[in-house]
């Protein structure tokens, strides 16, 4: 086991099951000494979110849906009741209504459009809010960005939109936190299996050209993400903030 989160106290939103990118990072934060504290957004995921804290010696897991402000706060209320003080924060979390993603773009309702954005973007902010009374020490937020904010990639649709919000909300974000010592970054991850990728029209097409057009010719594995939020969330990148940080095998560089 590593040092470099030691008796750091690490926040993960956005765990579902042992194929999100979230546990991931959970496991990355463990192996290197966090304390980890999971969320799950209701009754129905409690089960299998325990499950999984338990294999890294995480004692609660705490309820919280994103879209309701008084959620949040009793969520960090009860964080900070237990625990005192974050270290690290990471927002896992995002969603689009199904017909969103398998319609054409140009189909987006309002209703869907606002969805998009309320829990893919807005949420970050108002995590933020909250846990920056309990990062008195300090601390990184990571979120998590995929490039189809920067290019087109058909099927992502109004995902894309919301993480460009998400990415430009990052930087706003590491303006206003960054006197208090909180550092706010995003993950730009590659395409990788997670059952949320499964909405995604062609999703297989797109992991094929990713593997042949990338530079290092190979996908993007669970730890590799694991391993970079473990390096935005520790004091190695201590100087760094309102970046996003392709995580992709060098895809992003390439322009054919």
């Amino acid at each position: 086991m590593g040092t470099l989160l030691k008796n750091q106290n690490v926040l993960i939103m956005g765990v579902r099951n042992k194929w999100s990118i979230a546990w991931g990072i959970a496991e990355a934060a463990y192996d290197e000494g966090a304390n980890i504290i999971l969320t799950c957004q209701g009754e129905r995921e409690r089960e299998g979110v325990e499950e999984l804290a338990s294999q890294i010696g995480s004692s609660a897991v705490f309820e919280c849906d994103i879209s309701r402000d008084e959620d949040i706060e009793r969520l960090f209320a009860e964080v900070k009741g237990k625990y005192g003080v974050l270290h690290g924060v990471v927002h896992a979390i995002a969603h689009a209504k199904r017909e969103d993603i398998t319609n054409d773009f140009i189909y987006t309702s309002r209703e869907g459009f606002a969805h998009a954005l309320d829990i893919s973007a807005y949420s970050l902010l108002a995590v933020s809010r909250a846990a920056k009374d309990l990062m008195t020490e300090g601390g990184s937020i990571v979120t998590l960005t995929y490039m189809g904010s920067e290019k087109v990639f058909p099927g992502y649709n109004v995902m894309g939109v919301a993480k460009a919000a998400l990415e430009a909300t990052v930087r706003y974000l590491a303006n206003d936190l960054g006197r208090l010592g909180i550092r706010v970054n995003a993950i730009s991850a590659g395409p990788i299996k997670t059952i949320s990728s499964k909405a995604i029209k062609d999703f297989g097409n797109i992991l094929g050209v990713f593997e042949q057009k990338a530079p290092l010719k190979r996908g993007v594995k669970q730890d590799d993400l694991g391993d970079s939020a473990v390096f935005l969330l520790s004091r190695l990148s201590r100087a760094i903030t309102g970046e996003v940080i392709h995580v992709d095998c060098g895809y992003n560089i390439m322009g054919v």
